[in-house]
């Protein structure tokens, strides 16, 4: 706090105003030696009383009560000066400034006002006071000076709290910048780790993609060509299976081209997911030679693309597995449209396995991973019943927010 640099007109202009004034009074009452030398040890108590309480005592400055008593002693001295001599008024000024400076609000208006009263009493020292009106006089000076200095120092702590609130305003709007350009680089540091992300994990997608359709086009044409070119070697009519082979790897072709091309499977290029099931199982039967029965329930619906592949390569994946490893005599396929899902239902009556210890280094599990992620992918659920010599159950099932209206 003594570190504070102090305004002038509290710190300066009141000796000099003092100094001004005792040389006046010197002037003015040199004939009459007792009455200036009264007033000069008036003069010089002000002087000390300003030069101990205030100027030698800077820490004091910022403290309340000992202000509010350096202040009290200077006004009455003032206006023990005002009343010997009128021209002490020109010393209110200090008073004022001391009151304005070191006073907090509200007490301000109590020293302002103490102030203008002497001051006012200055003014009015030529007034005579004997009658009313003379009285009258006095109170309207008395009360011009006390109402317009309080005005004033009300209009001054009125700009005083105006101006800290815009100060805090524009400290507060300050930080709140520093923290958005904060919050702005941390969201640009996130932001290219979530392009990195996104890409890492529409790479793996696509990876995952590319296996699935590999296995669902690729491995199982090719199960299908070297099944019958091993029929074909111990078979009369090898042409038949042979002339399979062909058409199989054909198919293999061109599913392989739409996958990489991310289209959607061939049969549901010109038919509804139910006819396109109904020929993938006519053909399988047929290519098989093992008897299909294959059923649909409910109203069929529209589903999107992504749900009718899904559902499409469940299909060809349980059938595929029959193939390869169920020795099934019979199979049957079921297509229902229910009120809030559609679900596909495959089943067999071969030898069966062990869900639990299937896994994708054994024959076959990868083809179950790709189902299950196929239809997880659409919120579905993949569920495979199964066990050793009593045949198995697969059913996917895809929620009917994946469908359409009725077909």
């Amino acid at each position: 706090m003594s570190e504070r640099v102090w305004p002038v007109r509290v710190t300066v202009v009141p000796y000099a105003l003092l100094a001004f004034l005792t040389a006046v009074t010197v002037l003015v009452r040199r004939t009459d030696t007792r009455a200036m030398l009264v007033d000069l040890a008036l003069c010089a108590a002000a002087a000390l009383w300003m030069l101990l309480m205030f100027t030698l005592r800077p820490a004091r400055r910022e403290r309340y009560g000992p202000m509010v008593v350096f202040i009290t002693g200077f006004v009455l001295i003032l206006a023990v000066l005002v009343v010997r001599d009128s021209w002490f008024g020109f010393l209110t000024p200090a008073g004022y400034f001391y009151a304005f400076v070191l006073l907090p609000w509200p007490s301000r208006l109590a020293g302002v006002a103490a102030v203008a009263l002497v001051a006012g009493t200055a003014q009015a020292y030529d007034i005579p006071k004997t009658d009313a009106f003379g009285l009258l006089a006095y109170v309207a000076v008395l009360g011009v000076n006390v109402v317009g200095m309080c005005l004033a120092a009300w209009l001054g702590w009125r700009s005083d709290v105006l101006s800290r609130q815009r100060q805090e305003a524009v400290d507060a709007l300050t930080e709140t910048n520093r923290r958005l350009e904060v919050t702005m680089a941390e969201n640009a540091v996130l932001h290219d780790q979530l392009v990195t992300q996104a890409r890492e994990a529409g790479v793996h997608d696509e990876r995952h993609r590319m296996a699935r359709e590999i296995h669902d086009t690729l491995a199982q044409g090719l199960t299908g060509i070297v099944t019958q070119l091993q029929a074909a070697e111990h078979a009369a009519d090898w042409r038949r299976h042979v002339t399979a082979a062909v058409g199989l790897a054909r198919e293999s072709l061109t599913e392989a081209r739409r996958s990489v091309d991310a289209l959607r499977p061939q049969p549901l290029q010109t038919a509804t997911l139910s006819e396109a099931i109904a020929d993938v199982v006519g053909r399988w039967s047929a290519l098989h030679g093992i008897d299909v029965q294959l059923a649909t329930t409910g109203t069929p619906r529209v589903m999107t693309p992504e749900a009718e592949a899904g559902l499409l390569r469940a299909i060809q994946e349980a059938l595929a597995n029959v193939a390869k490893y169920a020795q099934a005599t019979r199979v049957g396929v079921t297509l229902s449209y229910m009120e809030k899902e559609v679900a596909l239902d495959v089943r067999d009556d071969g030898i069966g396995f062990d869900p639990s210890r299937r896994t994708a280094s054994t024959g076959g599990g990868f083809g179950l991973v790709a189902m299950r992620q196929r239809i997880e992918a659409l919120n579905g659920t993949l569920e495979i019943e199964s066990e050793p010599g009593s045949g198995t159950a697969i059913s996917a099932s895809i929620p009917m927010t994946a469908a359409g209206a009725p077909a």
